[in-house]
């Protein structure tokens, strides 16, 4: 037997789509709901399962959420060394589990947790790894997975294969991916797995979790965003775009180039090295409309750009271009929704 036969026999041991159910502190990560939605559609290309990867101590309440939002299986590892995430403690059950069970393909949320996860479980398993992805999808005939992601500062999009490994993995963004609508009638196989884990086997420990208080609102979840570029000048105008996002009961964000001058918080900043958000109405004021921060909003249902550039960009994508000055169209914009109520 040669070796290419070799390989192709082994790759066929290979069946399954598993999504890593990301909790923290028994509460599951959006993302993780996002990634069962369409990890569903490309199990459903395949012919093959879904499952949800639950790690944690004493988080299998947890499980039926999973069944109801699109998994078929869900392999809950519970114990007391999962109880705060640690790269090495859950890289090892995860490899472990993968090594005995064979799923030809991985998804990770691309958070601060998965980002981390991620290259180490793909180091472990010799496999490939396409962080931060956008788009996913299977080839027709070899059902390879296709994972898209932004490249060269994000000035074009890479479709990448990883067609003579397995499992094939991909981490991939917050908010890209809508859920499914959640189905309490569903019914799935949920199993306790063993958990082989010694506190041996972890380097660090954590003696304490400290939090940071603070006001965050998740643009992940608004319906109207108004969103200040480097044409805002000054942190000052952040106010007035506030004001509009109050009449609207929407919230605030801006560009990179708003959070690297201080202006808005990086929580709140959309765009490839931001958040990806979907809101019913996006607000543009200020903002040039890079690829880099098209790729974060360009999905939103109705697109607003205000700029005084009508060769902007974000004017050629917006659904309404308005030509003008922020400071004189917000307040007229304000103006006219109070008016209005």
């Amino acid at each position: 037997m040669d070796y290419e036969e070799d390989c192709e026999m082994s790759l066929a041991d290979y069946k399954g789509v598993w999504v890593f159910a990301e909790q923290r502190e028994g509460v599951l990560q959006k993302v993780s709901l996002e990634l069962l939605g369409e990890g569903r559609k490309i199990a459903d290309k395949l012919g093959v399962k879904l499952t949800a990867l639950l790690l944690g101590n004493n988080v299998a309440n947890l499980a039926n959420e999973l069944v109801a939002y699109g998994a078929d299986e869900v392999l809950v590892a519970d114990h007391e060394l999962l109880n705060n995430y640690t790269t090495d403690g859950y890289a090892k059950v995860i490899c472990d589990l993968v090594r005995e069970r064979k799923p030809e393909i991985l998804f990770i949320g691309a958070t601060y947790i998965g980002r981390d996860l991620g290259p180490r479980v793909a180091a472990r398993l010799t496999t490939g790894l396409t962080a931060d992805c956008t788009s996913i999808d299977v080839e027709e005939g070899t059902g390879n997975l296709m994972a898209t992601r932004p490249a060269f500062g994000g000035n074009l999009m890479a479709t990448i294969a990883c067609p003579e490994h397995r499992p094939q993995m991909a981490t991939v963004r917050p908010g890209v991916f809508a859920k499914l609508a959640k189905d309490e009638a569903r019914t799935a196989t949920i199993e306790n797995v063993k958990v082989d884990l010694k506190e041996d086997d972890i380097r660090t420990k954590v003696v304490e979790v400290v939090k940071e208080i603070k006001d965050v609102v998740d643009i992940g979840e608004a319906e109207f965003i108004v969103s200040g570029g480097r044409g805002v000048g000054k942190a000052e105008g952040f106010t007035l775009l506030k004001q509009l996002a109050d009449v609207l009961g929407g919230t605030v964000a801006g560009s990179r180039a708003a959070v690297d001058n201080g202006w808005i918080d990086k929580h709140a900043q959309v765009g490839q090295t931001g958040q990806t958000v979907k809101p019913k109405v996006y607000i543009a004021c200020g903002i040039s409309g890079a690829i880099q921060h098209l790729t974060g909003m360009q999905d939103s249902d109705y697109i607003i750009a205000i700029n005084k550039d009508e060769n902007a960009p974000i004017m050629k994508i917006a659904d309404l271009a308005i030509v003008g000055d922020l400071y004189k169209v917000v307040p007229e914009l304000i103006a006219q929704l109070k008016g209005e109520k």
